[in-house]
């Protein structure tokens, strides 16, 4: 038999077909595997497909050959991923926020390829999700790499963050003047990206929101500054006690709560908060964390059985924030 140009292909083709046409319930016998090596531009004869096989096989795929009379043939049974392994990972990237539908359905054709012909259809009936809230920002992808490609080379970086204005158009803040930072970690909270980074210039650990910084670039030649203060675990707490990443006063706070809302606390703080009991059915919880609005609405949200003890001055404040808000709503 005269060697085709694409001879030397035969393999490739060969797992490509298996992988693009074949699963358990579809399987292709030799004859028809030849048939389809054609249509790349390669011949090939039943005697030759069983030795290529076999190298394959012996290679690692994990091919079966069913022997019916009627449906027999070759499939590839293995493949890197499962079907539920890829609805998992398609839920996931439906759901986050912080990727745009654009870069989404790229994802998803992109997890289809691995399911096979067959059970990709299976997949897209996980893609649509009602009332998910997609990002418009495709350059987060890109700016989550500047982030991680700096740590990773211990160096700081420059960017303009931006903030949206009354046209809902996003604007740079501080005039555009560029912060200099030294990154320390990526958080994810409320289904966005946070870096968390060490301000050179107000001497502080702060935080940005990974989608509205612009042109992030490292700066080479230039090492990270006070990295050695915040280890991992340092960093973990930060972003654990920052209230949907909006700042405040670090300060330990007593809440007296039902005892039946601890685990609310327990999932908000973590195991290590300390609890103690106040009357029958009642608690009283000591947590740290960053007094702010967003720390005020959050302890609003848990409604009027939740009570804010102590300190003295922060309860007071507390106790303005809400006349305020009833205020202002009538």
């Amino acid at each position: 038999m005269a060697r085709s140009s694409n001879q030397k292909m035969k393999l490739l083709y060969l797992i490509k077909i298996l992988s693009e046409k074949t699963d358990e319930n579809h399987r292709m016998p030799a004859r028809d595997l030849v048939r389809e090596l054609e249509t790349y531009g390669i011949r090939a004869e039943r005697k030759s497909i069983y030795d290529d096989i076999d190298c394959l096989i012996h290679f690692g795929y994990d091919i079966v050959n069913v022997k019916a009379k009627a449906g027999g043939g070759y499939y590839l049974a293995g493949r890197e991923f499962e079907l539920p392994e890829l609805k998992l990972l398609v839920d996931a990237v439906q759901a986050s926020r912080f990727i745009t539908l654009k870069k989404s359905r790229e994802l998803i054709g992109k997890l289809e390829k691995l399911a096979g012909p067959y059970e990709a259809g299976k997949l897209q009936r996980q893609v649509f999700v009602a009332g998910r809230v997609k990002a418009e920002n495709e350059s987060i992808y890109y700016n989550v790499d500047e982030i991680h490609k700096a740590i990773q080379e211990d160096m700081p970086i420059l960017f303009v963050y931006m903030e949206w204005n009354r046209n809902r158009e996003l604007q740079p803040k501080k005039g555009g003047v560029p912060y200099r930072v030294s990154p320390l970690a990526l958080t994810f909270k409320d289904e966005n990206y946070y870096l968390i980074a060490y301000d050179e210039n107000e001497g502080k650990i702060k935080h940005f929101r990974v989608d509205k910084m612009s042109g992030i670039r490292g700066i080479e030649g230039q090492r990270r500054s006070h990295t050695s203060e915040f280890d991992e675990a340092a960093v973990g707490e930060y972003a654990a006690r920052n209230f949907g990443m909006f700042g405040g006063k670090m300060q330990t706070v007593t809440l007296g709560l039902p005892e039946t809302m601890v685990g609310v606390v327990i999932d908000r703080f973590g195991r290590e908060c300390e609890i103690r009991t106040a009357r029958e059915g009642f608690v009283s919880v000591r947590v740290k964390v960053a007094v702010s609005s967003q720390f005020y609405g959050w302890l609003a949200g848990l409604g009027s059985g939740v009570r804010l003890l102590s300190p003295g001055s922060v309860r007071e404040n507390y106790i303005r924030h809400l006349e305020a808000v009833i205020q202002n709503n009538r």
